[in-house]
C-alpha cells in the first residue's frame, strides 16, 4: 500500500512538472489524494508519526481540493 499511493503522488507530481497534468485537474487531486491517504493508512499503522502527520495532512488538502474543483465544475 505505501509504495502504491507513494507511486500515485509520484506520478501526480512529476506530470504536472512536466506539463502533462494540470494541478487543478480531477486526476491529478485523486492521484494526491487516494496515494497520500494510502501511505498515511500505512504510517498510522506503523506509528510513523512524522510521515502520518506530512501524508495525512497532504491527504487532507488534495481531498479539499478535489471537493471544490467539483463544486466549481457543477457551478457551469
Amino acid at each position: 500500500m505505501q509504495i502504491a499511493g507513494s507511486l500515485a503522488v509520484l506520478a501526480a507530481f512529476i506530470l504536472a512538472r512536466t506539463g502533462k497534468m494540470d494541478p487543478n485537474s480531477v486526476p491529478y487531486l485523486l492521484l494526491n489524494a487516494f496515494g497520500s491517504a494510502a501511505v498515511a493508512a500505512d504510517a498510522l499503522g506503523s506509528a510513523a508519526w512524522g510521515v502520518l502527520m506530512l501524508e495525512g495532512t497532504w491527504s487532507v488538502v488534495s481531498f479539499v481540493g478535489l471537493a471544490q474543483e467539483l463544486v466549481r465544475r457543477r457551478a457551469y
